[in-house]
């Protein structure tokens, strides 16, 4: 990290665990948090996932078909009914580094 990092506690699901982010990324790390917390509940919740590590590649999945799906949405990654605010503008700061993402797979890959 090129910025000052910092160590964050956090909460999921019941566990505490230190993540490292820049001191300007704590708010956002704070919502991710908030947002895996509340999908890997609700997959706990369900009651058809057992384990910790289960529940957390379900969520994983879950999230990442949100992302997926979102990309071709105006407004950017929707979170609406969970409970958790995504400001406009970090919506709008994640599209350029999604698109360096893409680019860089495709590269690495052959793909279009």
């Amino acid at each position: 990290m090129n910025q000052k990092s910092k160590t964050l506690d956090v909460n999921i699901m019941g566990r505490t665990y230190k993540v490292a982010c820049s001191d300007e990324g704590a708010q956002c790390a704070s919502l991710a948090v908030a947002y895996l917390d509340r999908k890997m509940t609700e997959i706990k919740s369900a009651g058809r996932v057992a384990s910790a590590e289960r529940i957390a590649v379900m969520a994983a999945l879950n999230i990442t078909h949100e992302l997926l799906s979102s990309r071709n949405n105006a407004s950017g990654f929707d979170i609406e009914g969970s409970g958790v605010e995504w400001p406009q503008w970090r919506r709008r700061s994640i599209r350029p580094s999604l698109r360096r993402c893409d680019a860089t797979a495709s590269d690495r890959s052959g793909g279009p």
